[in-house]
């Protein structure tokens, strides 16, 4: 089926976004583990895990509409040197992703492709569930400090 050009563009945007994901929660998840943070390392994990769960959506997705997936497009992989600047990348990544899913959902909804829109919303939904966790976890710094938050994960 022939898709509208400017939506395949903005799945590609989605696509490159989301392999991007994977590279920096795989990173994070490596690093978290060799650190010795085992849950928070498992978290990352399977967030990068989900995130190649999305990138295959809009592979799919750009494939039935008759384009080409860029798989040569990737963001900044924002790396961080320590478990709170993990977590601080981790939500500038997924606040910058919903802006980007509404964005494109738009389009969609302008462009008439309630197909692409509704996979999106279920991208949306699981980045906006990943944004309240890590805000979850900001408090829980607040609320105990770095060391405690740290403590806590270090086991599985």
């Amino acid at each position: 089926m022939k898709g509208d050009s400017q939506v395949i563009e903005g799945l590609n945007e989605v696509l490159m976004a989301e392999l991007t994901a994977i590279n920096m929660y795989y990173i994070h998840y490596r690093m978290k583990e060799d650190w010795g943070f085992d849950k928070l390392a498992e978290h990352d994990k399977s967030e990068s895990m989900d995130e190649m769960r999305h990138a295959d959506k809009m592979i799919c997705r750009i494939l039935y509409l008759d384009g080409v997936p860029d798989m040569q497009k990737y963001d900044t992989v924002m790396v961080g040197n320590t478990v709170e600047e993990h977590l601080k990348n981790e939500y500038k990544a997924e606040c910058d992703h919903v802006e980007r899913l509404q964005r494109i959902i738009a389009l969609c909804i302008e462009k008439r492709d309630f197909g692409s829109k509704e996979i999106l919303d279920g991208i949306l939904e699981d980045t906006e569930e990943a944004c309240d966790w890590l805000e979850t976890q900001f408090e829980r710094i607040k609320g105990v400090g770095i060391q405690n938050y740290l403590a806590e994960h270090m086991h599985g």
